[in-house]
């Protein structure tokens, strides 16, 4: 028997007896798979990031939608990925941490990629000093694009909320951040989506009543969120932002998706990442599912750029 096939039933048979969630032991390294067909135009001196939602339960979906990003990020080296909540689900001690999140992402790690979390509903607190969230300990936090300009062409700055304490502190912190931004770039990423068309959660209205307002008036360019356990993309909303919920990394609500007059794409049927590439005023972007498909993929001109030539 030749080393790859007892590595597949190697795992096929952890998986039998191990129940899918559990996390006493972390599961078996999954086997390396065909990067994606990579449609971003990677460009000389572009930024590159990732995103993924929903990710942290530690059972075979997320091992093999983490294998797959890994797949693209060697055909598409980003520099970031993003996570926007629910990263860990139930227990968070250090061996669910391992297993939930070290183990199914560790190639990215050993190659140095930035991982930075937001918070969700389903995460502790405390997560927040998790030092491989990049979350410095604050549960509202803002730090630029590795490797950008503070301002001018090609510069980015990120925004992590807590959609879930959207309290006057954090409200005040927002607003007074985003007033003295100079990146020309400003990506919001957090939990609760203002815009979606789902079944099992839909938008949160109380979260979008305060933060649209400032967005808009300080010229957000792109939102990114999870919390709905599948991949859409909004037809863009008051001042030009398209949002994007991106919460299938990990888990899944099939066949949620309702049809409402702001979708513009929607992809509920598999698990699925992000990975996206600024090239000046625009924003590349791709979803691929778990099994390497292209759900979307498109180009997004920064609201408030000047007509592309």
């Amino acid at each position: 028997m030749n080393a790859a096939r007892f590595r597949r039933l190697l795992a096929v048979a952890w998986l039998a007896i191990v129940p899918a969630g559990h996390t006493s032991f972390a599961l078996p390294p999954a086997a390396p798979v065909p990067a994606p067909n990579i449609t971003l135009p990677r460009l000389d001196g572009s930024f590159r990031f990732a995103v993924i939602g929903d990710t942290g339960r530690g059972d075979r979906p997320q091992y093999e939608t983490g294998a797959r990003l890994i797949a693209a990020h060697g055909a598409f080296p980003f520099h970031l990925t993003l996570m926007v909540g629910d990263n860990i689900y139930g227990a968070d001690t250090p061996a669910d941490m391992e297993a939930k999140f070290t183990t199914p992402y560790k190639a990215l790690l050993d190659a140095g990629v930035t991982f930075r979390a937001a918070l969700g509903n389903h995460d502790n607190p405390n997560q927040r000093f998790f030092k491989p969230f990049g979350m410095d300990g604050q549960r509202y936090y803002t730090f630029p694009g590795p490797g950008t300009p503070k301002t001018g062409p090609g510069s980015v700055r990120f925004f992590a909320i807590d959609s879930t304490y959207l309290d006057a502190e954090q409200l005040q912190w927002l607003e007074r951040e985003l007033k003295g931004c100079e990146a020309e770039w400003r990506i919001a990423f957090f939990h609760h989506p203002l815009y979606s068309s789902g079944r099992g959660h839909g938008p949160s209205l109380e979260s979008r009543a305060v933060l649209e307002p400032l967005f808009v008036r300080y010229g957000v360019s792109a939102a990114f969120s999870g919390h709905d356990h599948f991949y859409e993309r909004s037809k863009p909303q008051k001042g030009g932002i398209v949002y994007w919920v991106s919460g299938a990394g990990g888990s899944l609500r099939r066949n949620d998706i309702r049809a409402t007059p702001q979708s513009a794409k929607g992809f509920d049927t598999d698990y699925h990442f992000m990975i996206l590439e600024i090239v000046g005023d625009d924003l590349h972007y791709q979803a691929i599912s778990r099994t390497g498909v292209t759900v979307d993929k498109g180009l997004l001109r920064r609201p408030g750029a000047p007509a592309a030539p």
